[in-house]
C-alpha cells in the first residue's frame, strides 16, 4: 500500500480519569516514487532532441592538387590579428608608407568593455568590397600566437557569409538555383592562412604607434 496507518500507544502516563491520547505516525511507501522518477526520465531521455554538432564546412583541394601560385603585390590583401585581438588591414606588401590600418572598433560595444572589438560588419565590407573591385583578389591571413581561436572563426564565417550571398545573388540574376551554378559562375573565395612572423610583430608595432596617433586607439 501507499501508506500504512500504525497506531502506536503511548508509552506510559499518569493514572487518571482522562484518557491517554494515542499518537499516530504515517510511513509512506515511495516505492511507487522512485518507479515514477525512473519512468519520467526515460521519456525525457527518449523524446528529448539533442542538438547538432555545429562545424564549419572548409573545402581544401585533394593533396596530389596543391601547388604554389604567385600572386601579384596588387591583388594580394592582407589580414593581421594581433595578440590584443585587434583587425589590421593593408593592400600589398606594408613599407612605412603602407602600414596596415586598423578596422574600427564595433560602436555598439558595452560600456563595460574597454578593450577593442571586432566590428563584424566592416570586415564583411571590406572583404566583399575589395573583392568586388579586384576579381583576382587573394586573401593572406595572418593571426599572432596569443590571438583567440575565435578570431579565426570570424574571419572564416565572414568568408563563408560572402561566399553565400554572392552565390545567391548570381543564382537569382541568372535564374537558377545555388546549386546549379557552373564552376564559372561560381564565386569562391581565395584564401590561405599563414604564419606569423617576426617581421609581423615590427610591421603590426610600426601601425600601432601611426593609429595612436591617428586617435584610433
Amino acid at each position: 500500500m501507499a501508506g500504512d496507518v500504525v497506531e502506536r500507544a503511548s508509552k506510559g502516563g499518569k493514572k487518571g480519569l482522562r484518557r491517554p491520547k494515542r499518537r499516530i505516525s504515517i510511513r509512506i511507501d515511495m516505492t511507487p516514487m522512485v518507479d515514477i522518477a525512473f519512468l519520467l526520465l526515460i521519456f525525457y531521455m527518449v523524446s528529448t532532441v539533442f542538438s547538432m554538432p555545429q562545424a564549419m564546412e572548409i573545402n581544401l583541394p585533394p593533396k596530389d592538387q596543391v601547388e604554389e601560385l604567385e600572386v601579384k603585390e596588387s591583388n594580394l590583401l592582407s589580414i593581421r590579428v594581433d595578440e590584443e585581438s585587434r583587425f589590421w588591414w593593408n593592400m600589398k606588401t606594408p613599407t612605412p608608407d603602407n602600414l596596415p590600418q586598423l578596422l574600427p572598433d564595433d560602436p555598439e560595444k558595452p560600456d563595460s568593455v574597454l578593450t577593442y572589438q571586432l566590428w563584424s560588419d566592416t570586415l564583411r565590407g571590406l572583404l566583399t568590397a575589395q573583392n568586388r573591385a579586384n576579381s583576382k583578389l587573394s586573401t593572406l591571413v595572418l593571426i599572432h600566437r596569443d590571438a583567440t581561436y575565435a578570431d579565426m572563426v570570424n574571419i572564416l564565417d565572414e568568408i563563408d557569409l560572402i561566399e553565400r550571398s554572392w552565390n545567391a545573388f548570381t543564382a537569382e540574376q541568372l535564374d537558377k538555383k545555388r546549386e546549379e551554378l557552373t564552376k564559372d559562375e561560381k564565386f569562391s573565395y581565395r584564401y590561405a592562412i599563414g604564419k606569423w612572423e617576426e617581421k609581423d610583430n615590427k610591421i603590426i608595432s610600426a601601425a600601432l604607434t601611426q593609429a595612436v596617433e591617428r586617435g584610433e586607439l
